[in-house]
């Protein structure tokens, strides 16, 4: 946890808002790379339940910045998402101040900067968007910006990192046709969305005020996971964005997105069950209901296509790639037939490759890492932000207790009763090999299909959408400005490359994790002099993250995340028997043993190339970098392999040809709602 580290606090004197605002000095700083920290800034005001919130800068002669703000209404008692992903259990968590939930106070925003900045610094800002749905917080401990401004600073490309909160649930996302004449009343546009029109109103609180924190209003790059990805695709997709764009860049990290958003008549259908229950007729009485009461019930509240938010055809953007390329071949048919003998000769050849007057184009110089973005994508509208994309092999962890419920017999009556067709459910039952078992109580059967289960959620809720989305925002910008990645890693928390796992890398803030070879043998390291020794020694290595409370369990199953089957590697499943450790050994460095046999499966080096290698890709691309090649493909993982990659090896890592042979015949909306109803879970028999 941040904490002051001087006497001296450090504190911006803002011209623009009439105010000192008193920050800290955090954990991470050192007397040459000094890191401020200001919380709980307030952006904006929230006048009433179920109304948009209006931008805030009346502020003291003096702003007490040393302390969280208030979070969103949600769940107390209850795992965060950040628990469930990491696997981390209660006594694992870092200490962290208790946050206060008010949902008219909770529209705050976090700043960490390097330290010297002034309003002329003009520093590159990152703003971080967090996932969990209708639970979490900008300012949870794992997304605390520390260590990844720190870093920037050690790079020479200095970055200034924003978390914020917003409203959440039925709080940020309730709509109905009442409420939106309510909203038409009091003169809001639209119903619904609130929390998107919140993280808009932070990018707008930014482009007035970060200049005087020394950040660049210009320079700023969303970037989020999860569910705060799937913002982000909301915002590259809506009509505000298209109209008065307010970021410049954006990282979308596994997005859980909604193809099947609901209409205001359907959210309204929604809103009146919940109103029911909470014996309330009108749109005042559901406002003086408790917001303990509410959170209860905004689990299934998310984005809603009131067609104000979202721009006229947001959909194209998950069209597969062969859908868009036949309407081209149509219009270049037409186009064809209505041109002259001669136009329609030149227009073919263009078509297809065979002009022969030039020879075949030179990449653009934006394809190679390190060149500026804005040179080659400046003939592009504003709306249309150079993107970062990509996913996890395994994002279905998110939903993986409810996906264990599932048997094989289960599965195929309910994809019969989504599908309403025995030949659709059927392809994908045989796609990924979803068998029932002859024998009852097969156990490993039911565990292998668990497993068919998982990769089927995985592809219609996260992998292949994020591929169409590539693919078209590509397509959309001319083929530049879109670079996909894949994260194969493992976690050094749970040992598999499942939904958050990048977050302990990019962040680097999960405790009693051995991150630097010195963290691990710091009698051994500290009598070396440079570091040629010290990387020989880490290469060496095998030992490295173990927590204390994540002791090697008696039976541990590792999967190796593989290429694909085609290229004839399968998926290696190993077991150890570790029932004869030595339970009483506590030092992580104790865990080492030579051969190699009980080595954890993210090793000390392993973490540190990750680690190093995702920030130094995201700062850049904050700075306007283009981070790799964009012909290419950057993979992370497994086994701490980095770098760019074919195409063809993409192919290799995901399940592209189920795509393009079951998904794509069926259809986004159909695979979405399939995709939704099995990472649910069976139905609860009463």
């Amino acid at each position: 946890m941040p904490v002051p580290t001087s006497e001296m606090a450090p504190e911006v004197h803002h011209i623009a808002l009439d105010t000192i605002f008193h920050g800290i000095e955090h954990s991470v700083s050192t007397p040459d790379l000094p890191v401020h920290q200001y919380r709980g800034i307030k952006y904006a005001s929230v006048l009433a339940r179920f109304r948009q919130s209006k931008l805030f800068a009346s502020y003291p002669p003096v702003t007490d910045a040393t302390k969280y703000g208030p979070i969103c209404p949600q769940i107390r008692n209850m795992k965060s998402f950040e628990e469930i992903m990491f696997g981390l259990t209660e006594d694992e968590l870092p200490k962290h101040p208790s946050l206060k939930q008010n949902e008219f106070e909770c529209l705050n925003l976090n700043i960490t900067c390097p330290g010297g900045l002034t309003p002329r610094s003009h520093v590159p800002v990152m703003v971080w968007v967090h996932g969990g749905n209708d639970r979490g917080s900008g300012s949870s401990w794992a997304y605390d910006g520390g260590h990844l401004v720190r870093k920037s600073s050690l790079l020479g490309k200095p970055i200034i990192m924003v978390t914020f909160n917003f409203r959440l649930g039925l709080f940020g996302f309730a709509a109905s046709p009442a409420i939106r004449e309510d909203n038409k009343v009091a003169g809001d546009d639209g119903v619904g969305n609130y929390g998107l029109k919140d993280q808009r109103m932070l990018l707008e609180w930014l482009h007035h005020y970060i200049a005087d924190f020394g950040g660049d209003p210009n320079n700023i790059t969303l970037f989020g996971e999860s569910t705060g990805a799937a913002d982000i695709m909301c915002h590259l997709l809506s009509t505000p964005n298209e109209h008065r764009p307010l970021f410049h860049r954006a990282i979308i990290q596994s997005a859980v997105m909604e193809y099947n958003l609901p209409d205001v008549a359907t959210a309204g259908w929604q809103m009146n069950r919940l109103m029911s229950t909470l014996r309330a007729t009108t749109v005042d009485q559901l406002r003086s209901v408790e917001p303990e009461q509410l959170v209860q019930f905004g689990q299934t509240m998310r984005t809603v296509d009131d067609g104000a938010f979202l721009r006229p055809g947001w959909k194209d953007s998950f069209v597969p790639e062969d859908h868009h390329r036949h309407h081209h071949r149509v219009e270049q048919q037409q186009r064809l037939k209505s041109s002259s003998s001669k136009t329609r000769s030149s227009s073919r050849r263009k078509l297809h490759g065979h002009s022969h007057s030039r020879s075949r184009p030179r990449p653009a110089a934006s394809s190679q890492p390190g060149v500026s973005i804005s040179a080659s994508l400046r003939h592009l509208p504003p709306h249309l932000q150079p993107l970062i994309i990509g996913d996890c092999a395994a994002d279905s962890s998110l939903w993986s207790t409810p996906i264990s419920y599932w048997t094989a017999h289960s599965v195929h009556r309910r994809l019969k009763a989504v599908c309403q067709s025995l030949s659709k459910s059927s392809a994908l039952l045989n796609a990924y090999d979803i068998v029932a078992s002859p024998y009852a109580n097969d156990v490993e059967a039911e565990v292998e299909n668990i497993e068919r289960i998982s990769e089927l959620v995985n592809d219609a809720r996260v992998a292949w959408p994020t591929e169409c989305l590539a693919v078209n925002a590509k397509r959309e910008r001319g083929n530049k400005g879109v670079w996909r990645y894949v994260w194969d890693q493992d976690g050094p928390t749970r040992h598999a490359p499942h939904h958050a796992s990048e977050l302990i890398y990019l962040f680097d803030n999960v405790p009693g994790i051995a991150k630097t070879p010195e963290d691990m043998f710091p009698d051994t390291f500290s009598s070396f002099d440079d570091d040629s020794d010290l990387s020989e020694v880490a290469a060496s290595t095998t030992s490295g993250l173990v927590t204390d409370s994540l002791r090697p369990p008696a039976l541990v199953k590792r999967r190796r995340s593989s290429t694909s089957r085609d290229e004839g590697f399968d998926v290696v499943m190993m077991e150890l028997n570790l029932d004869g450790v030595d339970r009483g050994i506590s030092s992580p460095a104790s865990s080492y043993v030579p051969d190699g046999w009980m080595a954890p499966i993210v090793d000390t080096y392993s973490y540190a190339r990750v680690r190093d290698t995702i920030q130094e890709k995201w700062i850049a691309f904050a700075h306007g970098e283009t981070p790799w090649n964009e012909e290419k493909v950057w993979v992370f993982g497994p086994e701490a392999e980095t770098g760019e990659r074919s195409r063809w090896i993409f192919d290799g890592r995901r399940r592209r040809e189920i795509w393009k042979e079951v998904l794509e015949p069926l259809g986004m909306s159909l695979v979405m709602k399939v995709g939704a109803e099995l990472s649910r879970g069976p139905p609860l028999r009463g």
